[in-house]
C-alpha cells in the first residue's frame, strides 16, 4: 500500500517513480492531481552562477505552470512530466537544474517528438479515463452512468455528515442480516427510505461491483473531502505571510500526534486561524518535528521563508524540543519571530503559572512539594465528610484565638477557606493553593489525624499516615513558603495581564519589575526565608535542621554525604535554583527581541484614540522584518506615518474601531490599505505575530472525539483526514459535492466514468 496522502511535494525528496512498482500510475494520478511544486512565496536563495550572483525566478512558474517544479531542498529546477513518464532522463528529472533555467527548459521542452512531449501526452491520456482501455472495454449507458453518479452523490452526502459530526464510519457486522450495519451503511439505507431516486440505484439495486460502499471507496471519499479542505485553505493563503502554531499530545493509542495550524490575514483584512495537518512524530527531538514541519509544508507547497510568527505551548511536555525547534527556525529564517501564545489582550496570562509551576517541577523537591499538594487534596478533599471535618477544625482554632484575643477582628476577616485543586488553566490558582494551605495547615494535619485512627480502611489511614509524616517535615515546609514567595512575584504579572485595560507599555514595565523583584530575592531574601519558614516549623511541633550540620539525603546512608551543609543546600541547591529556574522561563517568554517587538506594535493600539502612537518606534519594528521592506520604504514609512495618524484620529469611521483586528479590516473596507500600504503591511504583521492557543487546543480537543478507545487503530493519514474536515468544518461545508466527486473520480481508474 502506498499512502497517496503523504506523497512528498519536494521533486528533490521523491524517490524514482518505478519504485512503487504496480502502483505507479495511482501515484502519477496523485501528483498530477496535486499539480507541480511551485512555492511562490519562498524566499529564493542567491548563489554564484559564472560571475554574478542569482536567484531562481519565480516569474517562470507562470509560462510553465504545469509542468516546472523548483525544489527546496536543491535550490533547482524539474520537470514534472518527466518525473512521471520518462524517469531514464537526467537534466530536469534526476539531476535538478539551476543555470539559465528559461533557455535550457525550452530545450528540454524540444520538438513534439521530443521525450518531454512525449511524456506530457501520457499524463493527459492517463488523465483522461474516457481513453483508458478498461473504459473502451467497458462501455456504459448513459443511465448506467446516471445510476453511478446518484450512488456516488449518496455516498459523499453520508461521509459529509459522519465527518462534520465526528462519528465512526463501520460497525464489526456489517452483514445484511445485521441488526446495526453501521453508521455509514445505516445512513445510506435511511436516505434509501427517504428517497426514491436513491433507492432505486443503491445498496441491494446497485450492481454488484458497484455499491460504493466498500471501505476503500469510504476512505477514498474522506481523503478527497480532505484535499478539497485543506486546497481551499491554501487557496485563502496564497502567497501571503503567516504565523506558524504547533502543539503536541499523545492520543488514545500512546501515540506523539503534533498539531499544525497557520494563523495569517486573508484578502478581507480578517485574522484567520486554520488547522492544515496532525502529524505522528515516532521521534520528538527537535531536528525531527522540524522535519516533520518541513514535510507537511512541502505537501502543500509552503516554505519556511513566509514564517513571520511561532507559537509553541510551554506548559508542553516537550517545551525543551520545541525551545530548539524555536531555535532552528529562526537559525534558516531570521524573521519567524518567537511570541509565546500572545493575544493583544494577553490572553496567554492565564499560562503563565502554569509555566512557571511547571518549570519549577523540574527540580525535584518542588515536584515533590506538588505531588504531596495532589495526594492531600485527594485523600482531605475526596468527601463531603472530609470537608465538613476540615471546616469544622478551623472554625473550632479560629474560634480559639478570638478567644484568647490572638486573631485580629474585622469586616471581612477570619472567613472560612476552603482547599481547592489547582487548575492547569485558571489564573494564580497554584499560588492560592499554596496560600491556604499554609492557613490551614494545623487543621489539615488534625484531619489527616483523625483519618489514621478512623479511616475506613487500612489503605486510606496508611496514605493518611504517610502524609502527615511528609507534611511535618522541613523540606516540605521550606519549599511551600519558597514556592509561594515566587508564585507571589509572578502572580502580580500574572494578574496585570489579564486585565483589557492594561496597555503593552506598562506590561513590559512589570515584566521588568518580576525579574528584577526575583533577583532582589535571590541576593537579599535568604535570611528573612529561613526565619519564616523557622517561625512556622517551630509553630507546627517541626524539627528545623541546625544549618551548620552535613545534609543527609533523606533514605540515603551517612557515608554517602556530598560534603554539603544544610546552610549550603538549602541555599544554593533549592533556593539559588528554583529562583534561576523562574528566571530563565521569565527571560525565555520575553526576550529582549520579542519585549521590543511587543512595545513597538503597542503603537498600533488604538486605546484613548492612539494614545500610545509613535513614529519612531513604528519605524523601529519595520527592522525586525529586513526582507519585506527595504530601504526606501524605511524612508518613505516616516512621512505615511504622519499623515495616517492625522487621517485616522480625524475620520468618525475610525472612531468606534475597538482593536487592531478591527482596524485592518475597517481599512480593507475604505480602501486606505492602499493609500497607507506601509501601515497596512505593519498591521498585518503584528496580526499575524499575535499567535494564540485557539486552534491547537482545538485539534486536541477534537481528538477524543475522532480517535477514541473504540477506535484506537486508527491510521495516521485517516486520523488526519477525517480531523481537518471535522475542525475545519466552516470550510468544509462550502465544498460541492462535485468537487469532491471530481476529486475522488480522478484518484485511479474508476469502474465507471461520470
Amino acid at each position: 500500500e502506498v499512502d497517496l496522502g503523504s506523497l512528498p511535494s519536494d521533486s528533490g525528496l521523491r524517490p524514482q517513480i518505478s519504485s512503487y512498482g504496480s502502483k505507479n500510475d495511482e501515484v502519477r494520478r496523485a501528483y498530477l492531481q496535486k499539480g507541480p511544486c511551485q512555492p511562490r512565496d519562498h524566499d529564493f536563495p542567491q548563489s554564484l552562477i559564472g560571475e554574478k550572483m542569482r536567484r531562481f525566478n519565480k516569474v517562470l512558474f507562470n509560462k510553465y505552470f504545469t509542468r516546472l517544479e523548483y525544489s527546496i531542498t536543491d535550490d533547482a529546477a524539474y520537470c514534472l512530466y518527466c518525473y512521471l513518464f520518462n524517469p531514464s532522463g537526467k537534466t530536469f528529472v534526476n539531476i535538478g537544474f539551476t543555470e539559465k533555467i528559461k533557455k535550457k527548459f525550452n530545450t528540454h521542452v524540444g520538438a513534439h517528438s521530443s521525450a518531454h512531449n512525449k511524456a506530457r501526452r501520457n499524463c493527459e491520456a492517463l488523465m483522461n479515463q474516457k481513453q483508458h482501455i478498461h473504459t473502451i472495454i467497458c462501455r456504459q449507458s448513459y443511465r448506467a452512468r446516471q445510476e453511478y453518479r446518484t450512488r456516488l452523490n449518496a455516498s459523499v452526502d453520508c461521509v459529509r455528515f459522519l465527518l462534520r459530526q465526528g462519528m465512526t464510519f463501520r460497525q464489526n457486522d456489517e452483514y445484511e442480516n445485521s441488526k446495526n450495519q453501521g453508521n455509514f451503511l445505516e445512513l445510506l439505507k435511511f436516505l434509501g427510505n427517504h428517497n426514491e431516486d436513491i433507492d432505486n440505484v443503491t445498496l441491494c439495486n446497485a450492481p454488484e461491483n458497484q455499491h460504493m460502499t466498500a471501505p476503500k471507496i469510504q476512505k477514498d471519499i474522506v481523503n478527497a473531502s480532505a484535499i478539497e479542505t485543506t486546497n481551499a485553505i491554501i487557496k485563502e493563503l496564497g502567497n501571503g505571510l503567516f504565523s506558524i502554531l504547533v502543539d503536541e499530545a499523545r492520543d488514545i493509542s500512546s501515540k506523539e500526534q503534533m498539531a499544525v495550524a497557520l494563523r495569517f490575514v486573508n484578502r478581507e483584512g480578517c485574522v484567520i486561524e486554520r488547522f492544515i495537518g496532525i502529524v505522528h512524530v515516532s521521534s520528538t527531538t527537535s531536528l525531527s518535528l522540524k522535519m516533520a514541519i518541513e514535510a507537511l509544508f512541502s505537501k502543500y507547497g509552503l516554505s519556511l521563508s513566509s514564517i513571520r510568527g511561532q507559537g509553541y505551548d510551554g506548559a508542553s511536555n516537550m517545551q525543551g524540543e520545541f525551545g530548539a525547534l524555536k531555535s532552528l527556525i529562526i537559525k534558516e529564517n531570521k524573521s519567524a519571530h518567537y511570541i509565546h501564545y500572545f493575544l493583544f489582550y494577553f490572553s496567554f496570562a492565564h499560562q503563565l503559572q502554569l509555566a512557571l509551576v511547571s518549570t519549577a517541577k523540574n527540580h525535584v523537591h518542588v515536584a515533590l512539594l506538588f505531588n504531596i499538594v495532589t495526594n492531600l487534596l485527594n485523600i482531605v478533599g475526596a468527601s463531603c465528610k472530609r470537608r465538613d471535618q476540615l471546616r469544622d477544625k478551623h472554625a473550632e482554632r479560629v474560634l480559639k484565638a478570638l478567644e484568647n484575643n490572638g486573631l485580629v477582628t474585622g469586616k471581612g476577616l477570619n472567613q472560612e477557606i476552603g482547599f481547592k485543586c489547582p487548575g492547569d488553566t485558571r489564573w494564580g490558582s497554584h499560588y492560592g493553593t499554596l496560600i491556604n494551605l499554609i492557613i490551614i495547615f494545623p487543621d489539615i494535619i488534625g484531619v489527616l489525624d483523625i483519618i489514621t485512627v478512623d479511616g475506613s480502611n487500612s489503605e486510606h489511614r496508611g496514605e493518611a499516615c504517610a502524609l502527615m509524616e511528609a507534611l511535618q517535615c522541613f523540606d516540605f515546609v521550606f519549599c511551600l513558603h519558597l514556592m509561594h514567595d515566587t508564585l507571589g512575584i509572578t502572580n502580580e504579572l500574572s494578574q496585570a495581564l489579564q486585565r483589557k485595560e492594561q496597555d503593552f507599555v506598562n506590561a513590559m514595565r512589570l515584566v521588568n519589575i518580576s525579574k528584577q523583584r526575583l533577583k532582589d530575592m535571590r541576593e537579599n531574601f535568604w535570611d528573612s526565608l529561613l526565619d519564616e519558614v523557622s517561625l512556622f516549623c517551630n509553630k507546627q511541633n517541626i524539627i528545623v535542621p541546625k544549618m551548620d550540620d552535613m545534609w543527609v539525603p533523606r533514605g540515603r546512608s551517612r557515608r554517602r554525604v556530598q560534603g554539603l551543609t544544610n546552610s549550603n543546600y538549602y541555599h544554593i541547591e533549592v533556593f539559588y535554583t528554583v529562583i534561576d529556574m523562574q528566571l530563565l522561563e521569565l527571560n525565555d517568554r520575553f526576550t529582549e527581541v520579542n519585549t521590543k517587538l511587543l512595545l513597538c506594535m503597542a503603537c498600533l493600539n488604538l486605546i484613548n484614540h492612539f494614545f500610545l502612537f509613535n513614529t519612531g518606534d513604528l519605524v523601529s519594528f519595520i527592522k525586525f522584518y529586513p526582507n519585506d521592506f527595504s530601504t526606501a520604504d524605511l524612508i518613505e514609512l516616516k512621512n505615511q506615518l504622519e499623515t495616517y495618524i492625522i487621517d485616522m484620529r480625524s475620520d468618525i469611521e475610525f472612531t468606534e474601531v475597538n482593536d487592531i483586528g478591527e482596524l485592518a479590516k475597517r481599512m480593507k473596507e475604505k480602501n486606505k490599505d492602499k493609500l497607507y500600504p506601509l501601515v497596512y503591511m505593519l498591521l498585518k504583521l503584528a496580526l499575524i505575530l499575535l499567535v494564540s492557543t485557539y486552534t491547537v487546543e482545538k485539534a486536541f480537543s477534537a481528538m477524543p472525539v475522532i480517535k477514541n478507545r473504540l477506535r484506537n487503530q486508527m491510521g495516521d493519514q485517516w486520523m488526519n483526514d477525517i480531523s481537518v474536515t471535522y475542525i475545519e468544518k466552516d470550510i468544509f461545508n462550502v465544498i460541492d459535492n462535485e468537487a469532491i466527486i471530481q476529486w475522488f473520480q480522478n484518484m485511479k481508474t474508476r469502474r465507471t466514468l461520470l
